[in-house]
């Protein structure tokens, strides 16, 4: 396993930085899962689908900065290691929901800087007290984001099939996450931590939903 030096994890999560918040998506970079043709949807259809994936675009950038601060501050090289690739996973994330807001004309949240900024600032001030714990935040957020992304698919028409099978891999995704967080030594977190996450998470989608 390759040993990170301070200055490596500083240039790898601002590497990593630049790429979430500016590189954009490749042409399609969709899984096979997900429907190539075009789709004849409604303009109502359009519009709700476009401010699902804006809300999960939003989340996507929040999960890249959450991960490089978790990753930046980690004390153990194997949590480094565990936080760095889920990150770089993640990036795919952020490749589907950027084209698909594409397809469907409408806009990123126009308060993505916000949204990265604090979330980098969460993950790097939770690893600071102790991996078990930063771990163990992880899982209990891509847990929420799962229960988030099978909301998703219950408001999503049923003929915005591209949409609903880019939900579904990420949901898979996201869970996967969640397992490999715990099972690398992640500790549950209170009650009033889960709630506190909740709340906040909770004012982020429905802000990006609109803005």
């Amino acid at each position: 396993m390759r040993m990170f030096t301070l200055a490596d994890r500083i240039v790898d999560q601002l590497d990593q930085g630049l790429k979430a918040m500016l590189v954009a998506p490749p042409a399609d970079s969709y899984p096979e899962t997900v429907p190539r043709e075009q789709e004849d949807l409604s303009a109502e259809d359009r519009v709700l689908g476009g401010r699902l994936m804006r809300v999960n675009h939003a989340g996507e950038v929040a999960a890249q900065a959450l991960y490089q601060g978790h990753a930046l501050c980690a004390r153990d090289p194997k949590t480094h290691a565990t936080m760095r690739a889920a990150g770089r996973e993640e990036l795919l994330h952020l490749h589907w929901t950027g084209a698909r807001i594409k397809e469907l004309k409408t806009h990123r949240s126009y308060l993505t800087p916000v949204w990265y900024a604090g979330a980098f600032t969460i993950g790097a001030a939770t690893a600071l007290f102790g991996d078990k714990l930063s771990l163990g935040f992880v899982a209990e957020t891509e847990r929420q984001v799962v229960e988030h992304l099978q909301g998703h698919l219950g408001r999503l028409s049923v003929a915005d099939q591209k949409t609903r099978a880019i939900i579904e891999h990420m949901a898979a995704d996201e869970a996967r996450h969640a397992t490999s967080a715990m099972e690398a030594g992640g500790r549950p977190l209170p009650l009033p931590a889960r709630l506190a996450m909740r709340l906040a998470a909770r004012v982020m989608t429905k802000t990006a939903f609109w803005i």
